[in-house]
């Protein structure tokens, strides 16, 4: 299956704690939360272009399956990560933030971000 698409979140589970978790101010918190971000995928071979809009903050990264490159990360920092496939998931680490993102069918992803004990998963369905 091809990540490639336009995806719009549909549910989220412990936003609050886990931007709290990674230093977010409070009050960019309150204003996300009930926020639907939109994320648009370009997969081409092993090459990825990934933007996400929330509102009006966007952050597009590209990368190459395998290769070390430079990634923003949710507070705005660049970082350099290396991003691995695993079948249908796209796996990296950044900063100790454990990303899981996942293909579930043809029309879902869920993403799973882990810093800690805390857990965030996100559900977007394509549009």
């Amino acid at each position: 299956m091809s990540f490639t698409g336009k995806y719009q979140l549909e549910s989220h589970e412990n936003f609050e704690v886990f931007m709290k978790a990674v230093g977010i101010p409070d009050e960019l918190i309150q204003k996300g939360k009930d926020l639907k971000s939109i994320s648009e995928i370009e997969e081409t071979g092993d090459d990825f272009k990934v933007t996400v809009t929330t509102g009006s903050n966007v952050i597009t990264n590209s990368f190459t399956i395998g290769k070390e490159t430079e990634l923003q990360t949710l507070t705005g920092e660049k970082v350099k990560g290396v991003v691995v496939r695993d079948g249908n998931k796209l796996k990296v680490s950044l900063k100790g933030i454990e990303s899981v993102t996942e293909l579930t069918d043809a029309n879902t992803i869920v993403n799973t971000m882990t810093v800690g004990s805390i857990v965030y998963k996100r559900i977007s369905k394509r549009m």
